[in-house]
């Protein structure tokens, strides 16, 4: 597999002389069969040492490239469509969006990030949709935990998503449903032993240290992409710095009495003013989700993607590229934020007006950023434990999963683009 790899990528840095023609990549909702495996060509093209153009606002944000026969051959194996164009036609679509009235804008993506995503090396029964997603578009990815993260090992990557997890300790909140379950006991045992094995002697320290990290790699250049639980619980761990928040059955001993009015709230990514739920048999950690609360129905749940200015706000532009500006809703232990509990300087991209509530958000933290994306999986609406994994090949098109995919490339983009 390695051996084909390099050969592909020599082949493909043979081939990047003179710029004799485009290859173009529509990513509107007509003229694009697979607008998810096209990230992948893009993430390929980058890999082999090419420039990819980023269309921001333009063709429901298409690629384009010069013109490559390895690339070529690729789009057609995986179904990806694209066209040829001229210099004459591609200097038109350029002139084009450099119009002043024009809300557009070409991105320069140079070099493919390193990315690793925050998973645990046991199985547990669900999945998780980004790395679902970077799979089915064939872009690489590291697996890290905590052993990892302790380490020193972030240092090494450009990109970390949070897979599935709860940073306050509390084992997902999954004790009143599941304590007797085997994956849920085991577990326990294992996040109980890795904490020892670190000089911790509870898991929410251990989850803490881990989250301290995070926020360092954040701090230091780092792009952090997160969903589900893995956004607000991580946000509540970093409030309660040296504040027990967890009960009895997670921990051994209850919660601080004080813990409330012990929260930090400037040590928070994105939320403030949030209220815990103390109760170990709610499957809830605070009142920034508005699972519980919220009053929209399978039929009825959709949000929307703000329209950005793409000259003047190319990182929340190129974070909505999209077919489509409406987006069907999902479920998730975390499906929503209130958006009360959302500090002032963070950026909501996406919201369900109706709901009072952000769906996709986007900050920026020290010199790196991060984007917290509500609810579990884009093409299952209430996705539960133990379900099967969604077949993304059923849902090339999915613009839920597009948003997924444009925070994979967003570190690519030339630097004058980010927050450096």
């Amino acid at each position: 597999m390695k051996k084909t790899c390099y050969l592909l990528l020599w082949i493909l840095c043979l081939a990047t002389g003179s710029r004799a023609a485009t290859l173009y990549i529509p990513m509107n909702a007509d003229d694009q069969n697979n607008h998810l495996k096209a990230y992948g060509i893009a993430f390929i093209a980058l890999k082999s040492g090419m420039t990819v153009d980023w269309l921001i606002n333009y063709d429901g944000g298409a690629f384009a490239m010069q013109q490559n026969a390895e690339v070529e051959r690729l789009c057609r194996l995986r179904g990806v469509d694209y066209n040829i164009m001229s210099d004459a036609q591609y200097s038109g679509v350029v002139s084009k969006i450099a119009d002043p009235n024009y809300n557009g804008d070409i991105i320069k993506l140079e070099k493919p990030p390193r990315i690793a995503v925050y998973t645990p090396p046991s199985k547990l029964p669900w999945d998780d949709a980004v790395t679902m997603a970077l799979t089915y578009a064939e872009i690489p990815y590291d697996k890290v935990y905590d052993d990892e993260l302790l380490s020193g090992k972030l240092a090494e990557y450009d990109w970390l998503h949070l897979h599935h997890e709860d940073f306050t300790g509390q084992f997902g909140k999954f004790w009143g449903a599941y304590r007797m379950a085997n994956w849920y006991i085991e577990d326990v045992k294992t996040q109980e032993a890795s904490a020892h094995k670190h000089g911790f002697k509870k898991v929410s320290q251990l989850k803490l240290a881990v989250a301290q990290k995070i926020r360092d790699f954040v701090a230091g250049g780092g792009y952090l992409f997160a969903m589900c639980s893995a956004t607000d619980s991580y946000d509540i761990a970093l409030a309660a710095d040296g504040t027990d928040i967890c009960e009895v059955p997670f921990d051994g001993d209850g919660m601080d009495p004080n813990a409330q009015s012990k929260l930090q709230y400037d040590n928070c990514f994105a939320f403030k003013d949030f209220v815990l739920v103390r109760n170990p048999y709610e499957y809830e950690y605070s009142s920034i989700d508005n699972t519980t609360t919220r009053r929209s129905s399978p039929d009825n749940d959709y949000f929307t993607l703000f329209t950005f200015s793409a000259k003047f706000d190319p990182v929340p532009s190129m974070l909505t590229q999209n077919h489509t500006t409406t987006i069907k809703g999902f479920m998730g232990q975390t499906t929503a934020f209130r958006k009360d509990n959302i500090k002032s300087n963070v950026v909501v991209m996406g919201e369900t007006k109706a709901e009072n509530e952000a769906r996709y958000i986007h900050g920026e933290y020290g010199k790196g950023t991060f984007t917290f994306y509500g609810g579990h999986d884009p093409e299952d609406y209430q996705h539960a434990i133990g379900d099967p994994p969604t077949d993304l090949s059923l849902h090339p098109k999915s613009p839920g999963y597009r948003l997924i995919l444009n925070n994979v490339l967003f570190p690519a983009a030339k630097k004058k683009h980010r927050k450096t």
